[in-house]
């Protein structure tokens, strides 16, 4: 039985953050990091496209719970302790500089998801943090004080505990076996499965300012749309898949969609499309792309709407007006599934939040075991939100272990 002062089971961002933290607050302690993989980090990895999007330029409090479906409420009081100011303070003070892209988003300015990893790794080997790869743990017990241990490579013990496994399912089971509840797991982040003619054989065109809403339900989100090969995607998609989540997995991934592709109003847009057909008389309605959409989306919009190549504005009717104007603001899609996000899977689900102290992460059921990261039931839409709930709530337990 190896005995240790802090086990952290799980080696992904939140694990290694709270490691760092604990042993850098308190040298005294011996800090153990369980990794069941033959190496850590993975999702840090592939995040951002292998660039790692640390967090978001976002410096409120009120306004950064918004970007959570699950959590928002609970996070409140941890963001008044840990956020974003202080993330970008941390890297830099382990010689990490973020940037801010246009979007919010924010990268390390080297670009590489390595630069991360690396700080990481540098910081445990600082801060004596021992790294054990291919530990698989099988049972979770306490006895008394101690937190019991079984592995796939040996036992161990420990006073405190801090799990931060991420969406694992064998590990849910543990908890579950400890008295937790745990909120069923469901994807979150996803995009849309759509076979349409309207889409196809165009993927790659974004429609820059689009509102889309799930039909029969309240969901709606909007901004960027993109046509991907199998479908739809971009933050419009994925904030509705993230808030959606529970909603969508009931209907099986089988729903249909509204889209209003220029967030006008069908009655604003038919004014617009009336004046056109006065002033652009002679041209072909194809080649005359408006609203600044992609050209080619413009195009299988106008085709939807009953015309032809040939078709010129002074020709139009009133039912062709009608539908170009209905393609343009109200177009319904059906969705039939859906596909992972890149390699950035999230997945709403996990401890229940009323279980834990959100001003320490501690279980409420149990003494000394902590909580960081997404195997709460937390999760946030793109754009670096779900790396920021991870950083607060290993930061806030880190502080609470090493006390």
């Amino acid at each position: 039985m190896i005995e240790k002062d802090v086990i952290i089971v799980g080696g992904g961002a939140a694990g290694f953050f709270a490691a760092i933290n604990i042993a850098e607050q308190n040298p005294h302690l011996k800090v153990v990091i369980l990794e069941r993989g033959k190496e850590g980090l993975q999702k840090v990895k592939v995040s951002g496209g292998g660039r790692c999007n640390v967090t978001h330029a976002e410096f409120i409090p009120q306004e950064l719970i918004k970007n959570y479906p699950r959590g928002k409420k609970e996070l409140l009081g941890p963001f008044h302790q840990f956020m974003t100011g202080d993330t970008i303070e941390w890297f830099e003070k382990r010689g990490v500089a973020l940037k801010i892209e246009e979007d919010g988003r924010m990268f390390p300015v080297s670009n590489t998801s390595q630069t991360i990893i690396d700080c990481f790794l540098n910081e445990a080997k600082k801060h004596k943090v021992e790294v054990l790869y291919n530990h698989s743990v099988k049972t979770i017990e306490k006895e008394g004080d101690l937190w019991k241990l079984d592995t796939s490579l040996g036992d161990f013990s420990t006073k405190k505990l801090l799990i931060a496994t991420g969406s694992n399912t064998k590990i849910w089971n543990l908890l579950e076996g400890l008295g937790h509840r745990i909120s069923q797991p469901v994807p979150s982040l996803f995009t849309f499965d759509i076979k349409d003619e309207r889409i196809k054989d165009i993927p790659g065109v974004v429609a820059q300012h689009v509102e889309v809403k799930v039909l029969g339900t309240d969901l709606w989100s909007d901004g960027p749309l993109l046509v991907t090969h199998v479908g739809m995607s971009a933050p419009a998609i994925l904030k509705l898949s993230a808030f959606g989540a529970i909603e969508l997995a009931k209907r099986d991934y089988k729903f249909q969609i509204e889209v209003n592709f220029i967030k006008q109003s069908f009655e604003d847009c038919l004014d617009v499309l009336k004046t056109l057909k006065h002033d652009l008389a002679k041209k072909t309605v194809i080649k005359s792309t408006q609203f600044d959409l992609a050209k080619r989306l413009w195009q299988k919009l106008v085709l939807a709407s009953n015309m032809n190549q040939e078709t010129r504005w002074a020709d139009l009717n009133k039912s062709q007006l009608e539908n170009l104007a209905s393609q343009l603001t109200q177009a319904i899609f059906q969705v039939d599934g859906k596909s992972t996000f890149k390699e950035e899977f999230v997945t709403a689900g996990g401890v229940e939040l009323k279980e834990i102290n959100f001003k320490t992460y501690e279980s409420k059921l149990h003494k000394n075991l902590y909580f960081a990261g997404e195997v709460i039931n937390v999760d946030a839409i793109t754009g670096g939100f779900n790396f920021q709930n991870a950083w607060t709530g290993a930061y806030i337990a880190a502080r609470s272990i090493s006390e």
